[in-house]
Parts: C-alpha cells; sequence; structure tokens
C-alpha cells in the first residue's frame, strides 16, 4: 500500500473512532440528563394529569405552573430559601478569612515547623467527616447552639482541601516578588491583598463557588443540629416538606419544589463553570 492509501485509511479510522465516542458521550449524556429532564416535566404537570396516566407520558400537551405556585405558597419553601442564603453566604465569608491567611501562611512564611505542620494538616483529610459530626454535635449543644446560625455555620467554617488547594495557587508566584515588596516595606497583609490575591483570583472564585454549593446541598448536619423549622435549610425543608407538607402523593408539587432548589445551583455553575474549571486546574498544576 502506499503512503496516500496508508494516510486514508488513518484518517478513516480516526474519524469513525470519533464518530464512536460522540455516540457513546451522547448515550451517556441521554442517561445523566433523562432523570433531570423527567423531574422538570413532572413538575409542570397538573396533579390530575399525572394521576390519571397509567403510563407515565415523556412529554405533556397542558404545562402548568400551579406546582411551582403551591411551592411558595402552601409550604415555607421560600423560608428555607432565605436560611440556606444567609448560611451560605455568612459560612462562605468566614471559610474565606480562614482560608486566605491560612494559605498565605504555608506558601510564604517561614516558621520552624511549617512543613510538619502542614503535613499533619492534610492528614485530616484522611479523617471521614462522619466521624466528627459526634464531636461536633457535642460540642456545639453544650455551648447552647443548637437551632442557631452559629450552630450551623461554625462547624462547616475551616476546609483542609480549600487551604491546599490555594496554598498550592500561592506558591506559584514567584519568591523575587515578595523579596521585592519587603524591600520597599511591603507588609506581609499588603502584600496578600495587593498581590498574591488579584493574581490567584480565578482559584479563590473557584473555591467561594464550591463552598456555597456545598452548604447548599449540605444536609447531615443541618438535619442533626435543628429541629425547628425556623432554622430548615432547602435540604431539609424538602424532606420536611415530603412528610408534612404536599404529603407523599402530590408528586408534581414535590417536583416543582425539587426544581426549585435545584435551580439556583444550575443557574451558578452554568455561568461560573469556565473559571471553576480554570480554577482547578491552576491550583493543582506547581511550576
Amino acid at each position: 500500500m502506499d503512503y496516500e492509501t496508508l494516510k486514508k485509511n488513518a484518517r478513516h479510522r480516526r474519524r469513525a473512532g470519533k464518530a464512536l465516542t460522540y455516540c457513546l458521550l451522547t448515550v451517556w449524556a441521554l442517561v445523566v440528563l433523562f432523570p433531570f429532564y423527567w423531574m422538570v416535566l413532572t413538575s409542570v404537570k397538573s396533579y390530575g394529569a399525572y394521576n390519571s396516566e397509567w403510563i407515565p407520558q415523556l412529554y405533556t400537551l397542558e404545562p402548568t405552573l400551579e406546582n411551582y405556585v403551591q411551592a411558595f405558597t402552601t409550604v415555607p419553601l421560600a423560608g428555607y430559601f432565605i436560611n440556606t442564603v444567609i448560611f451560605a453566604l455568612a459560612t462562605t465569608a468566614l471559610m474565606l478569612l480562614v482560608t486566605i491567611p491560612a494559605a498565605f501562611a504555608f506558601a510564604r512564611l517561614q516558621f520552624r515547623g511549617r512543613d510538619v505542620v502542614f503535613t499533619l494538616f492534610l492528614s485530616l483529610m484522611m479523617i471521614p467527616s462522619e466521624l466528627v459530626v459526634i464531636t461536633n454535635y457535642v460540642t456545639i449543644t453544650d455551648l447552647d447552639l443548637r437551632n442557631s446560625f452559629p450552630g450551623l455555620i461554625l462547624p462547616s467554617v475551616a476546609s483542609v482541601f480549600y487551604i491546599y488547594l490555594l496554598k498550592e495557587n500561592f506558591a506559584q508566584i514567584p519568591d523575587e516578588l515578595y523579596y521585592a515588596a519587603k524591600v520597599d516595606g511591603t507588609s506581609d497583609l499588603k502584600y496578600l491583598l495587593k498581590v498574591m490575591i488579584p493574581i490567584c483570583k480565578p482559584t479563590i472564585i473557584t473555591i467561594t463557588i464550591l463552598k456555597i454549593i456545598e452548604c447548599w446541598n449540605s444536609y447531615v448536619w443541618p438535619r442533626l443540629i435543628t429541629d425547628d423549622q425556623a432554622y430548615y435549610l432547602v435540604s431539609n425543608g424538602i424532606q420536611e416538606i415530603r412528610e408534612n407538607g404536599f404529603g407523599r402523593e402530590n408528586t408534581p408539587a414535590m417536583m416543582a419544589a425539587v426544581v426549585a432548589v435545584c435551580l439556583p445551583l444550575v443557574i451558578l455553575f452554568l455561568i461560573f463553570r469556565r473559571k471553576i474549571m480554570a480554577g482547578v486546574a491552576r491550583g493543582g498544576v506547581k511550576g
């Protein structure tokens, strides 16, 4: 076979491999997205139409927003949203106040035992979070912080992973910048605020968004530490709505509530997906 034939066969194989890859990705996307489609579809069906279907239909000719109205009027879903926003914003703000100085100290400051302390700090990532739930519960209970925002927020402030991610990002900044700043009489705090934070802004945005998503999806700790509906988050509120709100029979209204809870995170991720990917990649590469 001549060179042109070999080249043509190789091109056909690449095209066939690419077509097969796209087909598999399409099938996988349909499998992953179908539950979300079914959730949205069910949420726009009326209660009567949904219960009259002997065979589930993959479409509806009479969509309605009645279920969404019920989700915000019949049950206190709006209150759960407000609680979750307060919890997510306050926790994320405090996390940044802890994470940024800690990452700066491990990445730039020189002190005895720094590497040993950081290694011990990283070892905490090996401990499953479920093992410290009881300790946190006892501590919060002893401080009489159950059914309160401080009780919800405080155990979620520190994050070893985010400190590690930001520390690796800080370590990529050349030492020459730091030494030049010190020669000019710049303090460590000013150098952090004026140089390091602007340079590492993509990673900081990334950990901010990831923390908000983590807080929004938090379930175990809020469920354990609160039994007053005034402090329920959306994750706990959905369970409460299912048990004592719409009931197990009104599936369309329940799905409308779930869609309303999921929608802010979907929008947040779609808006900042590039920054999230760039921040993770930047934080994980050193050099």
